[in-house]
């Protein structure tokens, strides 16, 4: 025999040795994998109908099973053999086995070539097609040739602003956001009102979730400073104002500390019962701010009984108790009225509490206004900030040396103390400038066991009205099978069991409890999931964070649950109008997610755009994991 044949004779026996030992090492994985994944949805049977799981619940086990295993070595033999790799198993994972199998068992013993076609001709692409079916299902079809859903963060001047609710969808809003922690159903049921009209009109139909607002673990209020509002039109980058700033005049009352705490974006300024029965659209209230400044009011529209809308197209800091002049038409300079009112007395501003690294940061209960540190001549802090937390239990609940996070993490602090005053905090991060604390903003404890029930009774009253009126509920701070299975109970009692509900991961519990979540409700409930990763980097650091957005998009994907990508998405642009490489780059990655969330701001049009068109580019070159090898023009 030729050297020359007997090498290559001896070469393919050795690399078909290479493949045989592959076939046996993947047969094997597969095996157990079969066995793990049984076993763990025995664990779930009495959740599915008839004890029978979905083919959806069924993949997520066995994806579950297969990354039990370190697959590492096996991926770098497979992928030297020039075979499929297992790292994009997550849509069919018996599928992916049985067809790396098949063509082993082809490459290894041609005699006994498998009967039939490939397995993963049809198993794999059943698991996209479900995917895109319940994605479908959530969030509507996709506008045009694209396959980007974008939910939009609505602001409260969504409730009167009907042409930003009509350019939103136009521009490629297919999910509009309700966040229930602010407003009340009077502005709710405007905003929906809008986007129901702009579907008409638009012929673009848009999908509305409503947030429920979870136990609000926020900063409570701060002492007020001097008694004037400051109204703020909004400018472009020429200085030209592109609109009014708005506030509410409303009938006279005594706001209490709940009422107050609920307001978010429009000031509330208490006028008489008198002068609400003279307004109507188009009149004007004529006034003199408190640096002597002539401005003017104009009455846009009623909100209801009790509030009208008022706008003012020029900068102005308005007093409490300052005089009305009512006009039934635009005024000139010199003309007077005979009729004069006054604003109701109302609060200034809170008091502006900055702290700075290794400073003292006193944590209250929830009925002690917040206040800034006081310090001595030399600049040395003499007495802490303080800053009050609306669920004041947790102040018994946590302990010495554990972390206390403010505001999506801008402030980290660890207890140091603990008396009858509070929990003395001590400043572990800020920026060089210090932290500037405000009223209503996120406080994490991510070492501490809260315990707190599934849905708080504002949830609960809030729910009435989501089940009525909007197409998806979020779910906030979910932690458990527990959780889920009670707010799936109280739908069922407001005939909602069709409610879609998103699941929004928040804390390091609910990460580790995903599976056990999906698991447990895939067989009951429809199902969405929200990676929230303002609260989670807080929870687990951003380094960790990088890592487990990577693990739940994948771990989605298996259980074929769309995916909202949330948080701080093209924000410069949203919020300042600005543009940062490094965001763009966040939402190139956002697009192997089945929707992307965009919050308010501004400039939100500008954002709605830019990631439209950054979501339509890389669609044509990724498909969640795979590269889509689109042809490059170079």
């Amino acid at each position: 025999m030729p050297k020359e044949v007997s090498k290559k004779r001896f070469e393919k026996d050795a690399y078909t040795e290479i493949l045989t030992h592959l076939l046996a090492d993947v047969i094997d994985v597969r095996e157990k994998v079969a066995v793990n994944a049984e076993s763990r949805l025995e664990l779930y049977k009495e959740h599915y109908r008839s004890g029978v799981f979905t083919k959806s619940a069924t993949n997520l086990a066995q994806y579950l099973a297969l990354r039990q295993f370190d697959l590492r070595h096996l991926q770098t033999r497979l992928s030297q053999a020039g075979l499929s790799s297992l790292g994009r198993a997550e849509a069919s994972v018996m599928s992916t086995l049985d067809s790396v199998i098949y063509l082993l068992k082809r490459a290894t013993d041609k005699e006994s070539i498998p009967v039939g076609k490939n397995p993963s001709e049809y198993g794999f692409n059943r698991g996209q097609q479900l995917l895109e079916q319940h994605t479908i299902e959530l969030f509507g079809a996709y506008y045009e040739n694209s396959k980007a859903h974008v939910m939009v963060t609505l602001a409260t001047d969504a409730a009167w602003d009907y042409q930003h609710i009509h350019s939103l969808l136009t521009k490629g809003m297919t999910c509009a956001r309700i966040n229930c922690a602010h407003d009340d159903t009077v502005i709710w049921q405007a905003m929906i009102c809008n986007i129901r009209r702009a579907e008409v009109e638009t012929g673009r139909p848009c999908k509305i979730m409503m947030d429920l607002a979870g136990h609000k673990i926020r900063t409570g209020l701060i002492e007020p400073g001097p008694a004037v509002h400051h109204i703020k039109t909004k400018k472009d980058n020429y200085g030209n104002v592109i609109s009014p700033g708005y506030v509410l005049l409303c009938a006279e009352k005594k706001m209490d500390r709940s009422d107050k705490y609920e307001l978010e974006t429009l000031f509330q300024i208490p006028v008489s019962t008198k002068l609400l029965t003279q307004l109507k659209p188009g009149v004007y209230l004529r006034f003199t701010d408190a640096r002597g400044k002539q401005r003017k009011f104009l009455v846009e529209k009623s909100v209801d009984k009790q509030q009208w809308l008022v706008s003012c197209e020029r900068n102005s800091y308005l007093s409490s108790g300052c005089e009305l002049e009512l006009f039934t038409a635009e005024p000139e300079a010199d003309e007077k009225s005979e009729a004069c009112y006054h604003l109701g007395e109302f609060e200034g501003a809170p008091l502006s509490i900055r702290v700075f690294k290794d400073e003292a940061l006193l944590l209250t209960d929830y009925s002690i206004n917040g206040r800034p540190s006081e310090y001595d001549a030399d600049g040395v802090q003499i007495r802490p900030a303080q800053i009050s937390c609306t669920l004041s239990s947790a102040i018994d609940k946590v302990k010495i040396g554990q972390p206390v996070w403010i505001d999506d993490g801008k402030l980290g602090s660890v207890v140091e103390k603990i008396d009858d005053d509070g929990v003395l905090l001590r400043v572990t991060r800020a920026g060089t400038k210090g932290v500037n604390i405000k009223s209503d903003k996120g406080i994490n404890f991510p070492e501490t066991q809260l315990g707190l029930p599934s849905l708080s009774e504002k949830d609960l009253t809030d729910l009435d009205f989501v089940c009525a009126h909007a197409d998806l509920v979020g779910f906030s701070f979910v932690e458990s099978l527990e959780n889920m299975q009670y707010l799936i109970e109280q739908l069922a009692q407001r005939n909602a069991t069709d409610l879609p509900i998103i699941a929004k991961i928040e804390t390091n519990l609910a990460v580790k409890n995903l599976p056990e979540i999906i698991l447990g409700t895939l067989g009951k409930h429809s199902l969405g999931i929200m990676i929230a990763r303002g609260d989670l980097s807080v929870e687990l650091g951003s380094a960790r964070l990088a890592e487990v957005q990577e693990e739940l998009l994948w771990l989605c994907e298996a259980a074929h649950v769309p995916v909202i990508w949330a948080t701080q998405v093209l924000e410069s642009i949203a919020k300042k109008g600005t543009r940062s490489r490094a965001e763009f780059t966040d939402a190139a990655m956002a697009v192997r997610a089945e929707c992307v969330m965009l919050n308010k701001g501004p400039y939100i049009i500008d954002a709605l755009e830019a990631l439209i068109n950054v979501m339509i580019r890389m669609q044509e070159h990724q498909h969640k994991k795979f590269p889509r090898l689109r042809a490059l023009h170079w």
